[in-house]
């Protein structure tokens, strides 16, 4: 499991698998995670990626290779991908990609207190909800069909479409939502659950 990993920060994992390509250093790193628009997927920042290489090179799943000095830029350590971190690349990506794990997104949160707001305004909230998914869709959609009429593999972009479906389903899910809270038994039953609450307080 990802506890269980000697630098669970799933930033790890990136730098690890770009490691593959090459020794670089984490400005070059930064750089190729926007080229590849991977930073979607790991949130970071040029700190948090620093902090992360240093992690991994004092857990040795790299090493520095170089210092790398120039007039324009400031020295740069170049990194490499050990042996060992190259083993707990293979073995973390086959447990994300094997083994479901439990999250806690906020919607599924706010799902879970659903009943504290009043039928009609919750169907508003939906409605809102349900095109800002639209309108997620279609620029997911179009940026999946640029990038392969732009000659680029599928598997490259299989994470906007996974992202693709995931919206797609939460679209449906919203939707029959919707229709429930509609239902004039369930606005009786929310008004009949409200009265005896104010009761007991």
């Amino acid at each position: 499991m990802t506890d269980r990993r000697p630098v669970p920060n799933p930033l790890a994992l990136a730098v690890l698998a770009f490691l593959l390509m090459g020794p670089m250093h984490p400005y070059e790193l930064g750089r190729r995670l926007q080229e590849t628009e991977k930073d979607k997927n790991f949130k970071y920042n040029r700190g948090s990626l620093y902090m992360v290489v240093k992690q991994l090179a004092k857990a040795g799943l790299v090493a520095a290779q170089e210092t790398v000095r120039d007039t324009e830029r400031p020295e740069r350590t170049v990194y490499a991908l050990t042996d060992t971190g190259r083993g707990e690349l293979y073995d973390w990506l086959r447990e994300l990609v094997s083994t479901p794990k439990e999250e806690y997104p906020h919607f599924g949160m706010a799902l879970s207190l659903l009943s504290v707001l009043p039928p009609a305004e919750t169907v508003e909230l939906l409605a809102a909800r349900a095109a800002a998914l639209t309108a997620r869709a279609e620029a997911v959609r179009s940026a999946v069909q640029a990038a392969t009429d732009g000659g680029l593999a599928w598997v490259f972009v299989v994470e906007d479409e996974y992202e693709l479906a995931l919206v797609e389903a939460e679209l449906q899910f919203v939707d029959r939502l919707v229709a429930y809270l509609r239902r004039p038994d369930y606005a009786k039953e929310w008004k009949a659950m409200t009265e005896h609450l104010g009761e007991m307080t």
